[in-house]
C-alpha cells in the first residue's frame, strides 16, 4: 500500500506543477515524459548499483580537488580562516569562487568552454529535448552549485532573454555543491546522498518545464562566446583583472543578500512567537508539508517527523536537519532514512534565495533582476517541488 502512495505523491508532485503553471498550454510534455523516465531509470540504478554512484563519486571528486585549489590560495591570505576545524559560509562555499570564476573565464577566453557547452549541451539537448545551454547548464550546476555555475555563465546570462534566466534561476533552487558532497556523507548515508544529485538535476529540468515553459528559437539556442557580434576580443590580463574584479563584486553582493534574507527570516520568527510561542516559521511549514511527506509512503508517525525535519530545512538549511538526525537515523525505517536524506540534499531553502538574487544582480541588467525578483515564490515552489520529485522517485527503489 505505500508503495502505490509514493507513486501516486510522484503524480500529485507533478500535478502541483502543471496547476502553477505559467503557460500551461506551452508545457513540452513529450521533453517531461523523457526526464521522467530517465529519472526513475537513474533512481533504480543508483540505488541498486556501486558502479553509478561510483561515477558521480569521481566526478565530484575532480571539483573537489578544484574546491582544495581555491582554499590554498585563500590560505595565503587568511590562514586562521582555511586550517580551522569547520570553516564558515564565507570561505567555504564563496571565496572558492575567486579562482573558479577566472578559470573558466579563460576557458571562455580561449574557446573551449563555449565548445564543450555546445557539443555537450547539444548531446544533452538530443535526449532531453531541451536547449543547449539549460542542459549543460543543469550538469555544471550539479558539481559546482548555484552560484558558481552562475557566476562562470556571465556572458551567456547578459546575452539570453529574460525568461531564460528566470528558469536558469529556478534551477539554481536544487543544487548542491562539489565541495560540500564530502561532508553530507560523513553526516547522512552516502548512496542516498548519490543518488540525490543527478536525480536533482533531471527533476530541475522537470519541474521549470511545468513551472515556466519556454520556447525560444533555433537562432536563440546558441553559445555565447567573448568574439560574439563581431566584437574585437578584449587583451587577456585585462580580461582577467576584470574576472578577478567581478568575482570579488559578486561575492559581497551574495553575502549581504544571504545576511538580509536570514535575519529577516529570524525577525519573522522572533515576532511570530510573541503572539504564541510555538507559532514559528518552521512548525508553520511542517504543517503545510505533512500531507507531502505522508506521499512519500511513510506512516503517519513517521510522514510527521519528516514534515518537521522538511520545514527546518526550508527555514535554516541541510546542515541543521543532518546535525539533527545523524544520531537518530538508524532508529528509522529505510524508507524514511532514503526519502529524508535525499529530500534535505539540495540548497533549496530561503537563504538560497538571498544567494541567487544576489548573484544575478551582480550579473545582468535591471529588467533581468526585476523579473526573478518578482519570482521569488516560483523559485521557493520550484525548489521544494525538486526535493519532492527527487526523494518520492528514490524511494520507489528504497524500501
Amino acid at each position: 500500500m505505500y508503495f502505490i502512495i509514493n507513486v501516486l505523491g510522484i503524480a500529485v508532485f507533478l500535478a502541483i506543477g502543471v496547476l502553477f503553471s505559467k503557460k500551461r498550454k506551452e508545457i513540452h510534455w513529450r521533453s517531461v515524459g523523457i526526464l521522467l523516465a530517465l529519472n526513475v531509470f537513474l533512481a533504480w540504478f543508483l540505488t541498486s548499483f556501486s558502479v553509478g554512484r561510483e561515477i558521480i563519486v569521481a566526478a565530484a571528486a575532480g571539483f573537489n580537488w578544484l574546491i582544495s585549489v581555491a582554499y590554498e590560495g585563500i590560505a595565503f591570505a587568511f590562514p586562521d580562516w582555511v586550517h580551522v576545524p569547520q570553516m564558515n559560509f564565507f570561505t567555504s562555499a564563496l571565496l572558492p569562487i575567486l579562482l573558479v570564476v577566472p578559470m573558466f573565464d579563460i576557458l571562455t577566453y580561449i574557446g573551449i568552454l563555449p565548445f564543450i557547452i555546445k557539443w555537450i549541451g547539444k548531446g544533452l539537448a538530443f535526449l532531453t529535448r531541451e536547449p543547449k545551454f539549460e542542459s549543460f547548464f543543469a550538469i555544471e550546476m550539479m558539481f559546482l552549485g548555484n552560484t558558481e555555475a552562475l557566476a562562470v555563465s556571465s556572458l551567456q546570462l547578459k546575452r539570453m532573454k529574460a525568461d531564460r534566466c528566470l528558469t536558469l534561476a529556478m534551477m539554481s533552487m536544487s543544487c548542491i555543491t562539489a565541495a560540500m558532497v564530502g561532508i553530507y556523507t560523513k553526516m547522512m548515508p552516502g548512496e542516498f546522498i548519490i543518488t540525490a544529485i543527478p536525480l536533482n538535476v533531471i527533476n530541475a529540468l522537470i519541474v521549470t518545464n511545468l513551472l515556466h515553459p519556454v520556447k525560444i528559437s533555433e537562432e536563440e539556442d546558441t553559445v555565447a562566446t567573448v568574439t560574439d557580434g563581431g566584437k574585437q576580443r578584449e587583451p587577456f590580463f585585462s580580461f582577467l583583472g576584470n574576472s578577478i574584479l567581478g568575482a570579488g563584486r559578486l561575492i559581497l553582493i551574495i553575502c549581504a543578500n544571504v545576511i538580509a534574507f536570514v535575519a529577516l527570516a529570524k525577525l519573522i520568527d522572533m515576532l511570530m512567537v510573541l503572539i504564541h510561542p510555538s507559532l514559528t516559521l518552521e512548525n508553520i511549514l511542517g504543517c503545510i508539508m505533512f500531507p507531502f511527506a505522508w506521499l512519500m509512503g511513510l506512516d503517519t508517525t513517521e510522514a510527521f517527523k519528516l514534515a518537521q525535519y522538511m520545514g527546518t530545512k526550508l527555514v535554516t538549511n541541510e546542515f541543521v536537519v543532518m546535525l539533527n538526525v545523524q544520531d537518530i537515523l538508524g532508529e528509522f525505517s529505510r524508507h524514511m532514512q532514503g526519502v529524508l536524506t535525499v529530500f534535505v540534499t539540495s540548497f533549496a531553502n530561503f537563504s538560497t534565495l538571498g544567494m541567487i538574487i544576489g548573484c544575478f544582480k551582480g550579473l545582468v541588467d535591471e529588467d533581468k533582476n526585476e523579473l526573478i525578483s518578482r519570482n521569488v515564490g516560483y523559485m521557493l515552489l520550484s525548489g521544494i517541488l525538486v526535493s519532492l520529485l527527487s526523494a518520492g522517485i528514490a524511494g520507489l527503489f528504497i524500501w
